[in-house]
């Protein structure tokens, strides 16, 4: 009697300590789920900030370049597939037509040294700027953070855990531009 005691003891025990693991790693997976979340939520918040930056931007230069007509509906276009992503490919997709958009916007400027001495946009321009810096620093942060999770639901034991659970992997938000791609070129000349 004494030894089916001692066997249902330890295999309670066991029982009991299988569920603990199993808790543990559920409970790490939604914890990484949630930081995932956030530091999306992070970088919306400073795309939401160059949405609207944006329109200020092209309203202060159209002043100055009435026959540029093309290049503000390049980066309006751009803008509105920008704001209507669904998902983290499609907003990824569509940041990166935005910055390409901007950036043709800004060599455009160049032309125009009334428009780059305009306190106005000097000043658009650099909030522009200092918020495309923030979504590159939050843009690094999710992709730490789905790393993280990724591997999370892919390493043993917890892709058991993952798996019962229906964690799924999250994608990295990549922007990759023609421009990206390019090398500089400069020129002293």
């Amino acid at each position: 009697m004494t030894g089916a005691l001692i066997v249902l003891a330890v295999f309670f025990g066991v029982a009991f300590l299988l569920v603990l693991f199993v808790i543990g790693i559920y409970n790490s997976l939604v914890r990484l789920r949630n930081q995932v979340d956030n530091a999306w939520s992070q970088i919306d918040v400073q795309l939401k900030r160059r949405h609207d930056l944006i329109p200020n931007l092209v309203e202060t230069a159209k002043g100055y370049m009435k026959h540029e007509r093309e290049t503000f509906e390049a980066i309006t276009e751009a803008r509105s597939k920008a704001m209507g992503a669904g998902n983290v490919a499609d907003a990824a997709k569509a940041e990166g037509q935005l910055a390409e958009a901007l950036s043709k916007f800004m060599l455009v400027v160049e032309n125009y040294p009334d428009l780059k001495a305009n306190q106005n946009f000097l000043s658009l321009q650099e909030e522009l700027s200092s918020t495309e810096n923030k979504i590159a620093f939050a843009r690094q942060s999710y992709n730490d953070q789905v790393l993280f999770f990724n591997n999370k639901i892919e390493m043993f034991p917890s892709n058991i855990i993952a798996g019962m659970f229906s964690f799924k992997k999250r994608d990295f938000f990549e922007v990759e531009t023609a421009a990206e791609r390019e090398a500089p070129k400069v020129s002293f000349s």
